[in-house]
């Protein structure tokens, strides 16, 4: 299915674009005039001093509007007015819908949240219900939804700040058709998942998103994946992966996705653009050759990246699959017999490039930091370090990680300190890469508290504008500002949203680029960002002067596949 963009945007220039706006020389009247800003169009372009329109949720005019007058005008002298901004890989999904204001993410100037990194909220069948109201831990909700594009629409009824929009995950799709089985799938269940990948488009999914590292991700070989893609392309699907090796198969890793991307015709991003493992950090030169080669080829490769040297995920990350296979109940009765735990232990002493252990890729228990349990009782370790605790238990780290997932009946959230500082400048110079937190959006308060988790939540992005382009001039501001906005909303394919211009969605940040800055740290992640004085989602005022004002104007955002992409908006 082939998408155009909508002539909303010429319609709106002509009417909007002018400041007078009859013969008798009656004088516009829009709903907020934001002046004397430096605006930066989201193009890459230098910043203009200039003035923008809002009038209902579009942008109305840019430039000099003469004498019209306006409900709300706000002064942004000194200030930079940039489109709002794209997290491209956000996991807020139960964060929206414990608190629908995301103030992390919001305080930052982020207006989408994009999610699906393999496990999407939606299409779940029953038993998906189940499992995952079973394993819900400090956001209690009763599941209201079966597809993706029922989700995405729960959270708008419900009311969120931010615009949400996703794809379909890979991993869920293999639950709902394959299950937690390590075997490749049939031609009737491979079947099966690409007729919920076609309804999943046809709702707004902007592709197909896969977590290979993980079981039972893991367990699809490249063909399945492909399968999944074409079904996708028909609708201008986006392949977008957490690839299958981030280390010791680094290149190999991004060879398949290269791969998945020529067979199926579809763009494809890597996820969270990493070299894990100090042995493999000088690989990431080699990643940035073969995609460059990829894209003169003609093929649309891309990536994202967070601002961090550490990853979090779980302590799953650091045993190996098979013991994984099944499902969490079987992993969990693997885990207590003694022979099977030997060999775990075994393979986790003596690694090999057979799973992802981001223990050894951490340099050992002092480089994995515990931030997050679902049993009270093991609170009192979240900040230490696996190495402290281990310690303090008396048992080897290797011990000790089993015993704690086992002891917190989860995956225990973790963060890895597996990459370098050197290497995350490099991502960021790369033109392809834009930014994902990888995290929540939380709000700093309430039983959020209770946990830690990686600062990326409070601040992936204004770390780019405080840290990155005014403290150590690693990008100039414009450059950040296109990566943050208009580069991100072309590879999604979705309209009139990432640029300052008439006729877009008045999704707009304004910000001071002289003291924007991030304040989490890893001993004190809930910290929110500083500097981002406004934000208009949709057009309404959402951040007043760096307070959330209430609103919860966010809307879904779809993706080209849609059934209404073309007819109307992409959110009426």
């Amino acid at each position: 299915m082939k998408f155009k963009f909508s002539v909303i945007a010429a319609v709106m220039i002509a009417i909007g674009g002018c400041s007078q706006g009859t013969d008798e020389g009656a004088v516009v009247t829009y709903d907020v005039i934001i002046q004397n800003g430096v605006l930066y169009d989201g193009s890459g372009a230098a910043g203009y001093s200039g003035d923008i329109a809002i009038k209902g949720d579009r942008i109305a005019a840019i430039g000099d509007i003469g004498t019209a007058k306006a409900d709300t005008i706000i002064d942004a002298d000194g200030l930079a007015v940039a489109p709002g901004f794209i997290n491209m890989l956000s996991w807020a999904v139960e964060d929206l819908i414990a608190d629908g204001r995301g103030l992390g993410d919001l305080r930052q100037g982020v207006t989408l949240e994009v999610f699906g990194e393999g496990i999407s909220y939606g299409p779940w069948s029953d038993e998906i219900k189940q499992q995952s109201k079973e394993r819900q831990s400090d956001v209690i909700y009763d599941i209201e939804w079966t597809t993706l594009g029922q989700y995405l629409e729960y959270l708008e009824a419900r009311g969120v700040s931010p615009n949400v929009a996703s794809f379909v995950g890979a991993t869920t799709l293999r639950i709902h058709e394959v299950g937690y089985d390590n075997r490749p799938a049939t031609s009737e269940e491979l079947e099966a998942m690409a007729s919920l990948v076609r309804a999943a488009m046809e709702e707004g999914a902007l592709g197909v998103g896969s977590s290979m590292i993980y079981a039972p991700a893991n367990f699809a070989n490249t063909a399945e994946l492909i399968t999944l893609m074409n079904a996708a392309s028909e609708y201008g699907g986006m392949y977008i992966s957490h690839i299958r090796s981030e280390s010791g198969r680094l290149l190999e890793a991004v060879d398949e996705l290269i791969e998945i991307a020529r067979a199926s015709g579809a763009p494809a991003e890597i996820y969270h653009l990493k070299a894990g493992g100090e042995e493999n950090w000088p690989k990431l030169e080699q990643v940035f050759a073969k995609v460059e080669a990829a894209r003169a080829e003609g093929l649309a490769i891309t990536a994202d990246m967070y601002t961090y040297p550490a990853s979090s995920t779980g302590l799953n990350a650091s045993m190996p699959l098979w013991v994984q296979e099944g499902g969490h109940d079987a992993w969990m009765e693997r885990l207590r017999d003694p022979e099977i735990r030997a060999r775990v232990l075994h393979e986790m002493r003596n690694p090999t490039d057979g799973f992802e252990n981001r223990l050894k890729h951490a340099g050992g228990a002092d480089g994995v930091l515990l931030v997050g349990f679902r049993n009270p009782e093991l609170r009192k370790y979240v900040g230490k370090t696996l190495a402290e605790v281990a310690a303090g238990r008396g048992t080897s780290p290797e011990d000790t990680l089993i015993d704690l997932v086992i002891e917190d009946n989860s995956r225990v959230q973790v963060v890895y300190f597996i990459m370098s500082e050197e290497n995350v400048r490099k991502k960021m110079v790369q033109p392809w890469v834009s930014f994902g937190s990888d995290g929540g959006a939380k709000s700093a308060e309430g039983a959020v508290l209770e946990q830690s988790t990686h600062p990326r939540s409070y601040g992936n992005f204004a770390r780019v504008l405080g840290k990155y382009v005014r403290d150590e001039g690693v990008l100039p501001l414009e450059e950040a500002i296109r990566k943050l906005t208009s580069l991100p909303a072309g590879n999604l394919k979705i309209r009139d949203r990432g640029t300052l211009a008439p006729g877009y969605f008045a999704d707009i940040v304004i910000f001071d680029p002289e003291t924007v800055s991030d304040h989490a740290t890893f001993a004190e992640p809930h910290q929110l960002a500083t500097g981002v004085m406004h934000v208009f989602v949709n057009g309404v005022h959402t951040i007043k002067d760096e307070r959330h004002t209430g609103a919860t104007a966010g809307r879904v955002v779809r993706g080209p596949g849609w059934v209404g992409f073309n007819e109307t908006s992409d959110d009426e």
